[in-house]
């Protein structure tokens, strides 16, 4: 399946509004709102009703992350609002209200500032508004509990009073924030404001929309990328009960239905033969030779010294290559999307990571204007990346537009494993020089994979100067005398996505499991190799002491079981892991994992350990076992049984060790993904002695 365009001009306009710290999206009052005298509104986030009831608008998709309790943190401790007073509306998406897209771990590093101050001047707002109504001086009054204090006198006013006032106060430029010793929300433990529901079912997902007159679609998708449908007949599928109609889209075939089980059964009956197109001969085999064979870039995106020399003159020198497969996202709500097309407009209910980037190419496959799209989005049953792409979304609208009627288009299990949008495959060449005294000379990375934001986007440094391939792999944090990092960047006929880390994942496994290497050939402790080769300042030193520590690092393991450690920054944060393993019939069992995590302020504890503990599994499950294989250009995987997820029998015992910084807070959605496929490969080394250097695992005796 090929992805709907997201022109780059529109891609580089919403991703600078979101580097200008506007990530979050708007809510602007209705009409009826905005009539009603006693609403306080300072901002577009938030609202307080004359009853006290706050209220904030939120921007960020919820996909089990926890931002629909962090972002009310945020306001509620400058707000000095009652915790329990915080009420969550997802809004809709609209261009004029800024960036709307959740990724890259970003929702709570780029919220820190603008929600702070958000809660801060309607604080400020308050505060002044109660000590005009008494005659007494602001400095005077003092906010707590969503109340306003009068100290010398015990007056107090509620902020549902101050409300109206408050409102026809001009909104402060730069509203003071608390000094974070005085924080009373942040960083204490609390409740996630969405279990409740979601514990009881009642909280509503993207595949639990109903729209009136609706109906069930499934599309039958060309299998290879850039297929067509050759021909089509669709008697067959018209006959089975509940069918209604069969359409061709841009996508395929849509087989519409009164059910989801009709619409799934009229597919199953349909008569379609795809054109496979240009990709049609691609294969595991043809997948390996691009990856080897692509031309070097001629711009190194990182060159320091002289690294021939380097190699050329170390007492050592180690090469080795290491491998990682295309991987899908598997998310436990399959894909799906509701739409609505009428009169020339069109209301989406969808579980997406970014509106903002579907608006552009959703209004244009209908051939209307963006403003006559209407965006809900929905919980998330998982995102990975996947939900940021807007070719579902698009989907859904002309099915809608060419039935005539509202639509769900649903995607099976397999739908959603054979048309995903993939993590590369990669290859990674490392070489590096040791001195006589076991100290790194020599550093050289050169990673072969195809570029996604090239893809996608038309460039590869989309993102930025460097091309986003050597994510995790530039920055490369051990001191050396000369390091350089190269790119080969293929162009591969399989659609590629953003995935869980992106490249971090795939560049830190190569990179950590080839520092252990290194280490050995020192003769070396691979912890001290580390912390010998990370500077003083690097803050990757406090985690790996931290995760060494708890883990025991230095005495001797279990029997039958090796310990292996590494480490990654990524997304603003810095990670390490230790992994203990064994070998049971030769399949690889993790029995603990241990991470030391510095991420700045943390906002809440409690979704932090949550959010590493997420994706350790999600990452140990495609270390163990994660392989998407192309055959005849089309995906063979197709479901659980064969894209194989980690049982509950096989989750290991997971300790999460927070390092106290009063640093900004970076991500925590994703880094606690990279650290643990190379902290696993090479506790599997400390067991064996065998060097693996190709995902998945597996069989741990596969070796090069």
């Amino acid at each position: 399946m090929t992805a709907p365009a997201l022109g780059r001009r529109s891609f580089l306009k919403l991703s600078a509004g979101a580097g200008a710290g506007l990530w979050l999206g708007a809510h602007l009052p209705s009409r009826a709102e905005a009539a009603a005298p006693a609403a306080f509104e300072p901002n577009v986030w938030l609202r307080i009703d004359p009853q006290g009831q706050v209220t904030l608008y939120l921007a960020k998709a919820e996909m089990g992350q926890g931002v629909y309790t962090s972002m009310p943190m945020l306001v509620a401790e400058e707000l000095e609002a009652d915790w329990k007073s915080i009420r969550v509306v997802q809004a809709d998406a609209d261009p004029k209200f800024g960036m709307m897209m959740t990724g890259g771990s970003s929702s709570v590093r780029r919220s820190w500032k603008p929600l702070r101050e958000a809660g801060a001047a309607a604080r400020e707002m308050l505060v002044l508004a109660a000590a005009q109504r008494w005659g007494v001086d602001r400095a005077a009054c003092q906010a707590r509990d969503g109340t306003v204090i009068h100290a010398a006198t015990g007056r107090k006013l509620g902020y549902g009073a101050l409300a109206s006032a408050a409102a026809a106060l001009p909104v402060p430029k730069e509203p003071p924030l608390k000094d974070p010793k005085d924080f009373r929300v942040i960083g204490k433990r609390v409740a996630r404001l969405d279990s409740l529901d979601k514990s009881r079912g009642t909280a509503r997902f993207g595949i639990d929309v109903r729209v009136p007159g609706m109906k069930f679609a499934v599309v039958a998708r060309p299998p290879v990328r850039g297929g067509k449908v050759a021909s089509f007949d669709g008697a067959k599928a018209l006959a089975v009960p509940g069918v209604r109609k069969v359409l061709q889209v841009p996508s395929g075939v849509a087989v519409v239905a009164d059910s989801s089980w009709s619409a799934i059964q009229g597919r199953e009956a349909l008569k379609v033969e795809f054109d496979a197109g240009p990709n049609g001969g691609l294969d595991q085999a043809g997948i390996a030779r691009l990856l080897a064979e692509a031309p070097v870039e001629k711009d190194s995106p990182r060159s320091e010294g002289d690294v021939e020399k380097a190699l050329a003159g170390a007492a050592k020198r180690l090469e080795a290559t290491y491998e990682v497969p295309l991987l899908a996202h598997a998310t436990m709500e399959p894909m799906n999307c509701t739409a609505r097309f009428q009169k020339g407009a069109v209301e989406i209910w969808a579980p997406s990571q970014g509106p903002s980037w579907a608006l552009e190419p959703l209004a244009k496959a209908v051939g209307i204007p963006a403003e006559k799209v209407t965006f809900h989005t929905t919980f998330l049953g998982g995102g990975f990346g996947r939900r940021a792409m807007p070719d579902f979304v698009v989907e859904a609208a002309l099915v809608s537009k060419a039935a005539g009627v509202p639509v769900q288009v649903l995607w099976t299990r397999e739908d959603d494993m054979r048309h995903d949008f993939y993590r590369p495959p990669g290859r990674n060449e490392l070489r590096g020089g040791l001195d006589a005294a076991g100290r790194l000379v020599a550093w050289h990375h050169l990673v072969r994979t195809p570029s996604i934001t090239r893809q996608l986007m038309g460039s590869a440094t989309a993102f930025g100067k460097r091309p986003d391939v050597v994510e995790g792999a530039a920055d490369v944090p051990y001191a050396a005398a000369a390091v350089r990092v190269d790119c080969a960047m293929p162009e591969l006929g399989v659609t590629l996505g953003f995935w869980r880390s992106v490249f971090s994942g795939q560049n830190a496994f190569a990179e950590e499991c080839f520092v252990d290497e290194l280490a050995a050939a020192a003769g070396k402790d691979p912890l001290a190799f580390r912390l010998e080769h990370l500077p003083p300042e690097n803050r990757l030193r406090g985690a790996l002491q931290l995760a060494a520590e708890k883990a025991g690092w230095g005495t001797p393991a279990a029997a039958g079981r090796g310990r292996g450690i590494a480490c990654h920054t990524s997304f603003g944060s810095h990670v390490a892991a230790v992994a203990e393993v064994s070998l049971d019939q030769g399949r690889v069992r993790v029995h603990r994992v241990v991470y030391g995590v510095d991420c700045g302020w943390v906002v809440n504890p409690d979704t932090v350990e949550a959010q590493v503990e997420g994706a350790m599994v999600y990452g140990l499950s495609a270390a163990l076992r994660g392989q998407i294989a192309i055959a005849n250009g089309a995906v063979v995987q197709a479901n659980f049984d064969d894209y194989e997820p980690l049982r509950m029998n096989e989750m290991p015992a997971v300790e999460v060790h927070l390092v106290p910084s009063a640093e900004p807070p970076g991500g925590i959605g994703e880094p606690g993904l990279p650290p643990i496929a190379p902290a696993v490969a090479n506790a599997l080394f400390g067991l064996t002695g065998k060097r693996i250097r190709r995902l998945p695992l597996g069989d741990a005796g596969r070796t090069t």
